[in-house]
């Protein structure tokens, strides 16, 4: 029996003793929480239903509490019931209620966990967008694992994901781009604010030997600026396909490369411009175009159009939001540390266009801190290519896909992290990571042990003779569809990770306690059929955790 399961059953007993005219409580009734109790000692679940509706009952939690515990008690699978404190039911199992997890879990196998909380939504989920004028930045890789992670949690809870990349193709980056690729071609000096490191001569040489081998003019033969155009166009194709290639080396591919150039080409930006003039929001001054978006919250009105005739940058944004809020309900963006002022004026034009402000509506902005790699406690620098920048390339170097994804993922964005990296690329307890993969592999060694041992699950299956090691691994493993949904809904893929660990400290100590095969002078019993059940069902529930953070589950170590 999951958490759900006893929520669905108590909401059922306030429904029906509502009918019954037992009870009456104004409005309609709140989703019940049902929580794992701080010590096992007050059972294996407990609900503080009666102390969040007694209010509403018009009498005290404890009274709307014993009203509630027997009723519930009498259910399938409930040993007993008791009221704690100022209000709390604790409830306590059958042992074969709570064996019998072990048996839905390996039936649901990959579908475990996965819910359709979020069925009937479409979130258009944009995350990494990293300017193509240079390599993937620790703090874009911060970005690519969290994004990925959180789609493959908001899709396992039924929600339509998609998942974009905003390619800044337009603008002073690309200007200062093709000037450093000209100039190292020409063997120059780089402009003040060019860009640096050895992929600049890399993709130089790439598009110097490209034209040529296409029997097209050496760039640096032809007049400055027909050159430096021919390095801007065929130079940020190079940088995008390097970016997409790590990208998807690590895990992270994406549905829709949306082009910032394509909403000035197709007239998006105009059109924009103009729904907004048409809601009265857009107006005049000092030579220029406005946004009034101070009336939505903003500290100040926004420029769209400057004195001199071009285009801010906030009118792209315009455009932007327009056309992902015609193609999903929602824009979901991930945006680096350096972008928190953008928060008041991104909603502010949200508000401008009609839709209300704040999560569950239109738009929704998330913040990402700093990334640090640390070494014997040492800020590293360590790349070669992009000069003081440490890229995506330079932490898979050094500890793997499956190190880096999960380390970046297992602290909360809102958070700077500092990475050891000795410590996530050892094989020891103190490395995340390896304690969860560990444990994988542990539960398919025991597979494979009990195996050579005639220990079959399709012998047996008699939860009832369960015992306390068990029991305590099962309520782990129950916590596990709670889990991802609060990770879809809180945006929080990090949930995912510290679970795995709380459940791969559980599963050591299971372990530890309970043996799925017997000693050389017993027989095989259906107690160790049956606990070949519960490491099954452990097995499952990491698979299917690593699996939404894009972490492999391996079978050996």
């Amino acid at each position: 029996m999951t958490p759900e399961d006893l929520s669905a059953l108590i909401a059922s007993v306030l429904e029906r003793l509502v009918a019954a005219g037992t009870i009456t409580i104004s409005g309609d009734l709140p989703a019940v929480r049902v929580e794992r109790p701080r010590s096992r000692e007050h059972g294996d679940w407990s609900t503080n239903a009666a102390m969040q509706l007694a209010k509403r009952a018009g009498m005290a939690p404890r009274q709307l509490a014993a009203l509630l515990a027997p009723e519930i008690e009498k259910n399938a699978g409930i040993d007993s019931v008791e009221v704690a404190g100022p209000g709390f039911i604790n409830i306590r199992l059958s042992a074969g209620a709570a064996g019998e997890l072990a048996k839905t879990i390996v039936g649901a196998g990959v579908n475990y966990g996965r819910s359709d909380s979020g069925s009937g939504v479409t979130l258009d989920l944009e995350y990494v967008s990293a300017n193509p004028t240079g390599p993937i930045h620790i703090g874009g890789a911060r970005w690519a694992a969290v994004g990925d992670s959180l789609a493959r949690i908001l899709a396992a809870t039924g929600s339509t994901v998609i998942r974009e990349y905003y390619f800044n193709d337009h603008g002073t980056q690309i200007d200062r781009f093709s000037a450093s690729l000209q100039a190292r071609a020409l063997g120059e000096e780089l402009p003040e604010d060019g860009y640096g490191g050895s992929y600049i001569e890399d993709i130089a040489n790439q598009v110097i030997a490209d034209e040529v081998a296409a029997g097209r003019p050496d760039p640096r033969t032809l007049p400055r600026e027909e050159g430096r155009e021919v390095f801007r166009a065929r130079g940020v194709k190079l940088m995008f396909a390097e970016i997409q290639r790590s990208l998807h080396e690590f895990g992270s591919d994406f549905d829709v490369f949306f082009h910032e150039q394509s909403l000035y080409d197709s007239g998006a930006v105009d059109e924009a411009i103009a729904a907004l003039r048409e809601r009265g929001v857009i107006f005049e001054a000092d030579g220029a175009t406005w946004v009034r978006t101070t009336a939505f919250g903003d500290d100040k009105d926004r420029v769209i159009i400057k004195k001199d005739g071009n285009y801010a940058y906030f009118a792209a944004d315009i455009a932007y939001f327009r056309d992902k809020r015609r193609r999903a309900d929602k824009a979901i963006y991930m945006l680096g540390a350096d972008h928190h002022g953008y928060i008041g004026r991104m909603y502010a034009m949200a508000a401008a266009f009609g839709d209300k402000t704040g999560r569950g509506e239109g738009m929704e902005i998330l913040i990402g801190q700093l990334v640090n790699l640390m070494r014997n406690g040492t800020p590293v620098r360590m790349s070669k290519r992009a000069g003081t920048v440490v890229t995506l390339e330079d932490l898979v170097d050094a500890v793997g896909v499956d190190a880096a994804r999960y380390s970046l993922v297992r602290a909360s964005v809102d958070s700077a992290l500092d990475l050891d990296l000795d410590l996530i690329a050892s094989h020891t307890n103190d490395n995340p990571v390896y304690y969860v993969q560990y444990a994988h592999a542990r539960t398919v060694a025991v597979d494979r042990n009990a195996t050579e041992h005639g220990v079959r699950r399709e012998d047996a299956f008699e939860p009832a003779l369960l015992e306390e090691a068990d029991a305590a691994l099962l309520s782990e493993l129950a916590r596990f569809p709670r889990v991802v949904n609060e990770a879809a809904e809180l945006r929080a893929p990090h949930r995912v990770a510290r679970y795995l660990e709380e459940l791969a400290a559980a599963y050591h100590g299971w372990y530890g306690k309970a043996r799925v095969t017997p000693r050389a002078d017993e027989p095989v019993s259906d107690l160790h059929r049956t606990r070949l059940w519960v490491n099954d069902a452990a097995r499952q529930v990491f698979a299917n955790g690593l699996g939404l953070l894009g972490v492999s589950a391996p079978e050996h170590m």
